[in-house]
């Protein structure tokens, strides 16, 4: 016993912390890569940068982008989808100043409207699928363009945001395929007087 303390005096600083602290640095390391586990395979934090999805989520808005759902089933419509953006979408990106890079990681968050093998259209401030007006009690106000209509490919989906006059999505640049998606916008935590299911 003495000598193995004698040892310890005797040693590097370095190592002297790493005995006496080593329960602590293991519980940190894997914390952390259980941290970066779960925001690679199961949820991960996003913050609404602008107002396409109003009255939905509005700006600063704090979100859990939920990633399991899609791996068991298919997206379905009027669910909140998080994507990077499809080819078209980084065109128009880096059209905008953005660099190829840069542009690939940007984060698109809107509505599933259209599923693969439907039909939309948008005609007369109405959102129309297979041929029937749809009731949308969410949107900030009717679309004021016309669009379609059109058959969504398979594994392939038309998404709008609910601020439909002020929105990046699939009118403008098609469709979203399925491989683009991160997941769902499930909880918001932020602010704290609109906690609550998305």
């Amino acid at each position: 016993m003495e000598l193995e303390e004698k040892d310890l005096e005797n040693s590097p600083a370095w190592l002297r912390v790493w005995r006496s602290q080593r329960e602590n640095i293991q519980i940190l390391v894997m914390a952390l890569a259980l941290a970066l586990l779960i925001r690679t395979f199961v949820a991960e934090p996003r913050y609404i940068p602008s107002d396409s999805m109003l009255p939905t989520l509005q700006v600063g808005d704090r979100l859990v982008v939920e990633k399991i759902s899609y791996h068991l089933r298919p997206p379905a419509a009027g669910e909140i989808v998080v994507f990077y953006p499809p080819q078209q979408l980084q065109k128009y990106l880096q059209f905008q100043g953005l660099t190829q890079k840069q542009a690939l990681q940007q984060v698109f968050i809107k509505r599933v409207i259209g599923e693969p093998s439907q039909t939309v259209g948008v005609k007369n401030g109405q959102v129309w699928l297979n041929g029937e007006p749809q009731q949308e009690d969410y949107i900030a106000e009717p679309p004021d363009y016309d669009w379609g209509p059109a058959p969504v490919p398979e594994n392939q989906f038309f998404v709008m945001g609910d601020n439909r006059n002020n929105s990046n999505d699939s009118h403008i640049w098609g469709f979203l395929a399925k491989e683009r998606i991160i997941g769902r916008a499930a909880f918001r935590f932020w602010p704290p007087n609109r906690i609550g299911p998305v």
